[in-house]
């Protein structure tokens, strides 16, 4: 008797283990193509002030200001905010990114460069901070998307405007599917 409850249990087990794993978000994999004419290499000048780079609270969420860099301690001020992802974002007023074939590198204010492949999908660390990163292109648009083990994702696009003379750069970090963070900034092309 036994023997036939258990048999009755292991469906009822699969299901729950199913929809446990449907709760956890996933990224999906980005194009490796890069769309034709598209070539974010320059170097670029941020629009807006960075000492107020952060986006109102219209919706009552408490957004979250990126510190200008100026010390090394600037990760653990992100880290204790209780989302890892915020590791992964640089901030610089003065860019300059290289485009290949393959790949982007983006260079924040001289000190930091960011590297990532066309079409990747790996686990990425900082320090004892791991999360998974796709990034590649949708449309016209390069794409970054990190996702921590809290389920928080941090999305970064890049995409050109005004003629090619515009970079515009938006970041969204979601968890729990509630917006947490988000910001628009715009560069000029030196």
């Amino acid at each position: 008797m036994s023997a036939k409850i258990f048999r009755n249990w292991i469906p009822l087990a699969c299901c729950f283990l199913l929809a446990a794993c449907s709760t956890t978000p996933a990224l999906l994999s980005k194009s490796a193509v890069v769309p034709a004419g598209v070539d974010l290499s320059g170097h670029w000048q941020v629009r807006q002030d960075p000492d107020a780079m952060h986006m109102p609270a219209a919706d009552g969420v408490r957004r979250i200001l990126i510190p200008k860099r100026q010390s090394s301690g600037r990760r653990e001020h992100r880290k204790s905010s209780g989302m890892s992802a915020q590791v992964f974002l640089e901030y610089g007023d003065s860019l300059k990114i290289t485009q290949t074939d393959y790949g982007i590198f983006i260079s924040y204010d001289r000190s930091v460069v960011e590297e990532y492949t066309f079409g990747e999908n790996r686990l990425v660390t900082i320090g004892p901070i791991e999360a998974n990163r796709v990034s590649g292109w949708e449309a016209n648009a390069f794409v970054v998307e990190t996702l921590d083990s809290d389920g928080t994702i941090l999305t970064e696009s890049w995409h050109l405007e005004a003629n090619k003379s515009v970079l515009v750069r938006s970041i969204h970090m979601i968890k729990g599917g509630k917006e947490k963070f988000a910001l628009r900034q715009v560069f000029d092309r030196k």
